[in-house]
């Protein structure tokens, strides 16, 4: 009979403290060093690493995210996975060129694909990331003007664009209402408040609305270049396939061949369901 295998230690799931000493380790940085600068003890670092202090604070982690990346950049999700580990969500929000070159350069080409149906990936802030030409065409301006909100705003041809265009804004802000509240220590959304705030519907509505996390009727009433309603049945999907699962979604809009496909079983369900 041929020799057994040597026996190994079947592979562990990963840890806070296993995946905290493989990134100190990968830089080079001792236990002292590392606590030093994130502002803690050496043997506060160690008890982290053996598991005796599971869950570390915000505040630590960040420390820590800050020296590692002093020496070498985390590579795309380790600074999540501390987060993920820990039980915490990370709040660092990524911008938009985050975000579009997370998805990949080939992401417009593969839109089109959708064609003639309406298609774009937007983010949990209502930016617009990649669209095909059916989406633009459908809510012209958009594109360029980038964000969702700031488009039904500003843009005169989003008055024009959306049949029920004061209830889309409605549940837009609701929408922004709940993102908000995933990430309400974030200070995520200073700069595109006080934006939005100069305008007096979106005030009112951010101080009378709540927050929305679901669609009643997943329709969204669009006119076409002719002037003419069309129905477009709207579905925002997660891409888990990212390094930020948790803010990007794509919307696939199908063309509805009825004038209208709604069957409304109450007055609140004959609002539009916006993106």
């Amino acid at each position: 009979m041929g020799a057994k295998p040597p026996k190994h230690d079947p592979p562990q799931p990963p840890s806070f403290g296993s995946t905290l000493r493989r990134l100190r380790q990968d830089r080079g940085l001792s236990r002292e060093r590392l606590g030093f600068n994130a502002g803690v003890s050496a043997s506060y670092v160690t008890s982290l690493e053996k598991g005796d202090r599971a869950h570390p604070t915000r505040e630590v982690i960040e420390a820590l995210v800050r020296c590692l990346t002093g020496v070498s950049d985390l590579a795309p999700g380790e600074r999540r996975l501390l987060f993920d580990l820990a039980g915490l969500t990370d709040t660092e929000m990524p911008d938009i060129d985050d975000l579009r070159a997370d998805l990949g350069r080939g992401i417009p080409r593969a839109l089109e694909l959708y064609e003639p149906h309406l298609a774009a990936y937007v983010d949990t802030r209502l930016n617009i990331l990649f669209c095909n030409s059916s989406f633009a065409q459908g809510f012209p301006g958009l594109r360029e003007d980038g964000n969702l909100l700031r488009w039904m705003l500003s843009n005169p041809a989003a008055r024009t664009a959306l049949v029920e265009w004061e209830d889309e804004v409605r549940i837009s802000v609701q929408w922004l209402h709940g993102f908000a509240g995933q990430h309400a220590d974030a200070g995520w959304a200073a700069d595109l408040l006080a934006e939005l705030g100069q305008y007096p519907l979106f005030r009112e509505l951010w101080a009378t609305t709540t927050a929305r996390y679901e669609r009643q009727r997943p329709i969204v009433r669009l006119r076409d270049k002719a002037g003419q309603p069309i129905s477009i049945v709207g579905q925002l999907f997660r891409v888990p396939s990212t390094t930020y699962p948790d803010w990007i979604q794509i919307f696939i809009g199908l063309r509805y061949p009825d004038e209208d496909p709604r069957q409304p079983d109450s007055e609140s369900d004959q609002r539009g369901s916006g993106l």
